[in-house]
């Protein structure tokens, strides 16, 4: 299994039998053993062969000067490991969650849901040095996923917050400890103090289940954890519900009366490493989540509402711009632009100023949102013809997306980030993205990635042939459209079936 003889085995460092990816999980559970404790177990990748798992079980022998016993048996890898440091975002731990509900009441394990704090993160970031910020963020997600188990998974939500799928036991004031002497014994900043509370998983249909799960984590990460927390999934999704009712009429409110700001993020041109657009993105007042109020705004018919205030601005600060140099994107809902009411509006908002439609992006998200994709396509024709730009967003994270690039005719393709984010370690992903941009580069679609983060990841969408790039690497978003941060290489050779424009 290890595939090197015991005898070469002593005095070798046991997390060196184990991939990268996977010892900080390692570590976390070794410095939380007690003597004579005993974890596990947990199913680590090993470095001989990222393909290959183990099993692996530990105890702190009693009495022995703190040695540790191992136990390893082949397993394979379990299918909710998420990306490069094994932790989920929001969207893949609800889409997981359905299928580890089902495998646990199949195997008659009781599943619960985790919601964690963890007070003192947000400080150490401020405070340490970038390398000990990223070891201390290698470590919070080992520490989650230990706690997370064989049969469950972890999820970032936001800042300070995350969430676990985990088998039901350890009480959360044990679990809290747990993480904050995991996370203590690399961090040397502030103490992170970890603060948890969980709900049983019920049995429930697969839809039930996944609007529970929403709406608690909506609720959880609107109003952090509470002094009673609920008792159940159930009294969960009915708090949450109350929350959610009170707050789509703030939400009507603040739309009608453009209570929103837009920040800007840029989009570089890997070619050359210029600056080619920004995002506008919508953000609300008092810190409210974006993704959270733009699915409520779907939810409760506001969508159209939205989108259209949403453009009005964007197309408010084209026209300010004296340059003429600035192009935006603008988000547009599936459910918007399959609408004829809507359509016609934007194409009057166009028809006023006609040269800003040549610098107005359209980035058509919630694809599947599309009732009538004939008519969604006829309607982009029709901007098109205005001179704007339409994109596919998130394209690849559903399996309709090669359907919609079928249907509907489109000038650029946004990759979704889950794919890109993790493309430097090569595999699936950088298959996948290779695929996508041969794919669009035929039918003379370009394509951007999203989420580009660090130069390894930039490295290997250039390499893989995508057009532009977009991610914190560049910048985050901004009150004002700026300069990006940094600025792609050129690259050396013109990539075959390029062209210079957007079109």
């Amino acid at each position: 299994m290890l595939g090197v003889a015991e005898e070469a085995l002593v005095g070798r460092p046991l997390t060196g039998l184990f991939d990268d990816s996977d010892t900080q999980l390692l570590g976390a559970i070794i410095d939380c053993l007690d003597e004579g404790q005993r974890r596990g177990p947990a199913t680590l990748r090993l470095a001989r062969s990222g393909a290959q798992g183990a099993a692996v079980t530990l105890r702190k022998l009693p009495g022995n000067g703190g040695r540790i016993s191992c136990s390893l048996v082949a397993a394979p890898l379990p299918k909710s490991r998420g990306g490069a440091d094994g932790m989920h975002d929001r969207e893949t731990f609800e889409t997981i969650a359905r299928s580890l509900t089902e495998a646990a009441h199949l195997a008659g394990r009781e599943l619960e849901l985790a919601m964690v704090e963890l007070a003192g993160l947000e400080i150490a970031r401020n405070d340490l040095p970038p390398a000990a910020v990223e070891a201390l963020e290698a470590r919070v997600a080992g520490a989650l996923r230990a706690e997370a188990g064989p049969h469950g998974a972890a999820a970032r939500l936001d800042g300070d917050r995350f969430a676990l799928l985990r088998e039901a036991g350890d009480t959360p004031d044990i679990l809290g400890r747990r993480l904050s002497r995991a996370i203590a014994a690399i961090n040397g900043a502030a103490p992170i103090q970890g603060r948890v509370q969980s709900v049983p998983l019920e049995v429930a249909s697969p839809g039930r289940l996944a609007r529970a799960l929403r709406y608690a984590l909506d609720d959880f990460l609107a109003e952090g954890l509470k002094d009673t927390p609920p008792t159940s999934m159930a009294e969960a999704m009915n708090r949450s519900v109350r929350r959610t009712l009170a707050r789509a009429g703030e939400l009507g409110a603040a739309v009608s009366q453009r209570r929103f700001t837009l920040a800007y993020q840029p989009v570089v041109r890997l070619a050359d490493g210029s600056l080619h657009h920004h995002e506008a993105l919508v953000r609300f007042e008092d810190n409210a989540s974006p993704f959270a109020m733009v699915r409520m705004a779907e939810e409760f018919d506001l969508i159209e509402e939205l989108d259209q205030a949403v453009l009005e601005q964007a197309i408010r600060r084209l026209k300010g711009d004296r340059s003429g140099a600035l192009r935006l994107a603008v988000n547009i809902s599936g459910r918007s632009i399959g609408s004829s009411p809507f359509v016609e509006g934007l194409q009057r908002m166009i028809a006023r100023t006609p040269a800003l439609g040549q610098r107005l992006i359209l980035e058509i998200t919630e694809s599947a949102a599309i009732d009538d994709l004939a008519l969604a396509n006829r309607h982009i024709q029709a901007l098109r013809a205005m001179g704007s730009v339409v994109c596919l967003d998130d394209f690849g994270s559903g399996a309709a997306s090669l359907a919609y690039l079928q249907t509907l005719t489109v000038d650029v393709v946004k990759i979704d980030g889950r794919y890109v984010r993790d493309l430097a370690g090569g595999g699936r992903d950088a298959a996948l993205v290779r695929h996508v941009v041969k794919l669009c580069r035929d039918l003379k679609v370009l394509t951007v990635a999203e989420m580009v983060e660090t130069r390894e990841v930039e490295q290997a969408v250039q390499d893989a042939g995508v057009d532009f790039a977009q991610g914190w690497y560049y910048g985050r978003p901004a009150d004002t459209p700026g300069q990006p941060l940094r600025h792609a290489p050129p690259v050396n050779v013109r990539r075959t079936g390029t062209f210079d424009d957007w079109r």
